[in-house]
């Protein structure tokens, strides 16, 4: 198939999840990916195991951010190698960098640098905190940002500490926030024939996910909680422990809630006044949720979804990874994807277009596999 990208190119000079998972993204979507290591060990997330993949040293977690990527070592201390960055550039329309705060300045390949030099050239700087502001020159990885950003403070149960995410989710969502920007900018180039600066951060990406409870605090001064599995602003919209296996359940509105409180057997809960609308739900939920779970504790989990399946209610199982990696919605979304030469089977583009999901050619590159084939391409032109 054609893919979206095909004819971009794309430098990657980063490491780690948050540069990587940007590069991976537009090279499962058809760019030409050439990422960029220091010749000691290349990217720090090469060794970031175990599980680790048929050679028994490079992480799984490598392969899934890597893959479909051309791997050259430079060393970006040395001035030679500033230089043949800038001759990869000449062909280049994207450039990503999460690189510690301050060093593409210290070595002359900050934005503005590049873009003097490149003036189409769309560079892309992942920070931690941002490039404005009392903390820009601060380092960080995703727990820090979780617990700077708020995200720790509104998670897990008011009865508990506060409470770190169990995925990246700040490191996925600026990797995903940098790709965005990046095609946005290549758009606008496209009408003007300039470059653009796009800078994103982990802090920024943080405040986006809990921005609710931003809104309410500017709002009206309201400090936001934990409330565990549930909703400060639905009810009921959370986990319950049924006969054998937890259950989430999730009635959106109050024409779902009035079907869920039928198959729970008292239909009269969605005409009480307490309960009827939404907003008196939540008022009243200290009354409402103790209920709901002594229902649900009287039959099975498996008995529970047919039931609200058969009512139009949305639910789910509680499912641990490995009955998500063997469940049948898995296998019918092609999202596995075995990679070439014998590689382990990653989680590929979450994307597909015209009804198809892209499939990797490549498996990740090791350690500056390409240099000689992407230098030599330079010498030729």
């Amino acid at each position: 198939m054609t893919l979206p990208l095909e004819g971009v190119r794309v430098i990657e000079v980063g490491q780690a999840l948050a540069g990587p998972l940007a590069g991976v993204l537009m090279a499962d979507m058809g760019a030409d990916v050439i990422k960029i290591e220091k010749p000691d060990g290349g990217d720090d997330a090469r060794i970031w195991g175990p599980p680790f993949g048929p050679d028994g040293k490079t992480s799984l977690y490598f392969y899934s951010q890597n893959r479909n990527k051309r791997s050259v070592v430079l060393d970006l201390k040395l001035e030679a190698d500033i230089e043949m960055l800038h001759k990869l550039c000449k062909s280049a329309d994207i450039l990503i960098q999460n690189l510690r705060p301050g060093v593409v300045d210290e070595i002359g390949i900050g934005p503005e640098a590049m873009l003097k030099r490149h003036p189409r050239l769309i560079y892309c700087s992942i920070w931690a905190f941002g490039y404005e502001g009392p903390l820009k020159m601060k380092p960080g990885f995703d727990p820090l940002l979780q617990a700077y950003g708020g995200m720790m403070s509104v998670t897990g149960r008011p009865e508990d500490p506060p409470t770190f995410c169990g995925a990246s989710i700040n490191d996925k969502a600026t990797g995903m926030f940098c790709t965005i920007g990046a095609l946005a900018a290549l758009r606008r180039r496209d009408k003007t024939g300039k470059g653009c600066i796009v800078d994103t951060s982990l802090f920024d990406s943080a405040v986006h996910w809990v921005e609710g409870s931003v809104n309410g605090y500017l709002a009206n001064g309201t400090i936001s909680k934990r409330h565990g599995t549930g909703s400060p602003v639905i009810v009921p919209y959370q986990t319950f422990d049924t006969a054998d296996h937890p259950l989430c359940l999730a009635p959106g509105n109050d024409r779902l809630w009035a079907r869920c409180a039928g198959v729970l057997g008292h239909p009269e809960w969605a005409t009480d006044p307490k309960f009827t609308k939404s907003a008196q739900r939540v008022a009243h939920k200290d009354e409402l949720l103790p209920q709901i779970a002594a229902v649900l504790k009287t039959r099975p989990r498996a008995h529970w979804i047919e039931a609200m399946d058969k009512a139009g209610v949305p639910c789910a199982p509680v499912n641990d990874i490995g009955e998500v990696a063997t469940s049948e919605q898995m296998a019918a979304s092609k999202l596995v994807q075995q990679l070439p030469n014998g590689d382990p089977k990653v989680v590929g583009l979450p994307i597909a277009f015209d009804r198809v999901r892209p499939v990797s050619l490549r498996s990740s590159p090791k350690l500056g596999e390409h240099t000689e084939e992407v230098l030599g391409e330079i010498r030729k032109r």
